[in-house]
């Protein structure tokens, strides 16, 4: 990995890219691997991982894809329509929780 992307890693990430780099390396590929393995769009594969960040309560993640999806020209209503499509599944408060988590990078304004 080249520093630059390895630089914009959170903290432990970072550390674990670092200190094993053929282990990342090969988690990497693997993701690269699973994407292309499918017919779902970039866009529809964003929606899924957000949505398997808020089913298993990885805020972490749900962060990290929130914020990639943004990047990629999702909407707050986007991320917001997968939190709501989640409360039948994973329950009111986990999808409350999950809209928390989006509204922490989009500030209050996100309409939470």
């Amino acid at each position: 990995m080249d520093s630059s992307k390895r630089d914009r890693l959170p903290g432990t990430a970072r550390r674990i890219a670092e200190n094993n780099p053929a282990v990342w390396e090969a988690y990497n590929r693997l993701g690269k691997e699973v994407a292309e393995a499918g017919p779902l769009s970039r866009r529809e594969m964003r929606l899924v991982k957000i949505a398997l960040a808020m089913g298993i309560q990885s805020e972490g993640a749900v962060h990290s894809h929130a914020r990639r999806g943004r990047a990629e020209g999702l909407s707050e209503e986007d991320l917001h329509h997968v939190a709501v499509l989640a409360i039948p599944t994973i329950g009111f408060p986990r999808a409350a929780a999950a809209c928390s988590w989006l509204g922490d990078d989009a500030g209050e304004s996100a309409g939470y």
